[in-house]
């Protein structure tokens, strides 16, 4: 039962963190809103600790006897690292320029739709009339709550959320093509592998773009430290600690608490908006991803045990 209890709140603790991400990085656009190169510093910071957590996820390998996996598949999960951290993340906070961090945090949310579309046309899944419903009911809620930003921001907010979908799109092909990588060299490798491929791609492409002039301001620095630990590395950890407590199907559906928490510190620290429409939106698309993470969960549970 107390292990239980830890699971729940570890995950609770961890889908917060990431909850904080946008907040971050809406707070350094305010001293320079630059999508390549906050992202850069973020992965800077973030770099030595996924380097860490690979260099003893390999020294445990050789300790239980454990073959290192081969050239193919570790540079195979570097790109997909590549696809899913820098892409998705390069495409996030891009968009962060345009919109809120509500709507971003809310569009982000919709990315299991995306697995299940793709999955179905790329990887032989299967669609159900449940998950169909469940994604109509999560589109129709991002319906109403882009419409209230258009309102509201004008159609720079059509921008930004092309921006955030797209980094959606590419998060979930991160996600399906994961399984493959995961399999072949455990979870822990995979993914100090996948963050450090992405962290030296967005490091470098900084660099490039910036001819290797950097000015940046002590504040700013802080803000992308914080993006770094507090919305990536230790909600990382937080999270698989508590799924391995409480299994995929609660961390699932205690991950849906997430936007609110969003939601909420926007309002707090950021000073935005939240309407009785915003309000209907969002509670629609929380609903209809829970709908679809549990009719999904169940359904595996159902399969596994018969």
């Amino acid at each position: 039962m107390k292990a239980k209890l830890a699971g729940f709140a570890l995950t609770a603790a961890g889908a917060a963190l990431f909850s904080t991400k946008a907040i971050f990085i809406k707070l350094a656009y305010v001293e320079n809103a630059d999508a390549p190169q906050l992202l850069a510093w973020r992965m800077i910071f973030a770099l030595p600790f996924f380097l860490a957590v690979g260099a003893y996820a390999l020294k445990r390998r050789r300790t239980m006897g454990v073959p290192s996996p081969g050239s193919r598949v570790i540079w195979g999960a570097a790109l997909n690292g590549i696809v899913g951290y820098y892409v998705a993340s390069l495409l996030d906070f891009e968009g962060l320029t345009y919109v809120t961090a509500q709507l971003e945090r809310l569009v982000l949310f919709t990315y299991p739709i995306f697995v299940m579309l793709l999955g179905w046309l790329f990887f032989g899944g299967r669609v159900t009339r449940e998950a169909v419903a469940g994604a109509g009911i999560t589109y129709l809620g991002l319906a109403v709550v882009f419409q209230s930003g258009v309102a509201s921001e004008g159609w720079t907010t059509a921008i930004g959320t092309i921006f955030v979908l797209c980094s959606a799109l590419a998060f979930a092909v991160y996600q399906l093509l994961a399984k493959t990588f995961i399999a072949a060299m455990g979870s822990t490798l995979f993914t100090a592998v996948a963050m450090s491929a992405a962290s030296v791609t967005s490091i470098v492409h900084f660099l490039i773009a910036s001819g290797g002039a950097v000015h940046v301001s002590i504040p700013y620095l802080a803000l992308a430290a914080g993006t770094a630990v507090f919305a990536t590395v230790l909600p990382s950890f937080l999270m698989n600690a508590g799924l391995a407590r409480i299994g995929p199907q609660s961390t699932a559906m205690i991950s849906t608490l997430s936007p609110l928490v969003t939601i909420y510190l926007a309002i707090v620290f950021l000073g935005e908006v939240f309407t009785p429409v915003d309000a209907i939106g969002t509670a629609l698309i929380i609903g209809g991803v829970a709908f679809y993470t549990w009719f999904d969960m169940r359904t595996k549970t159902v399969s596994a045990t018969s």
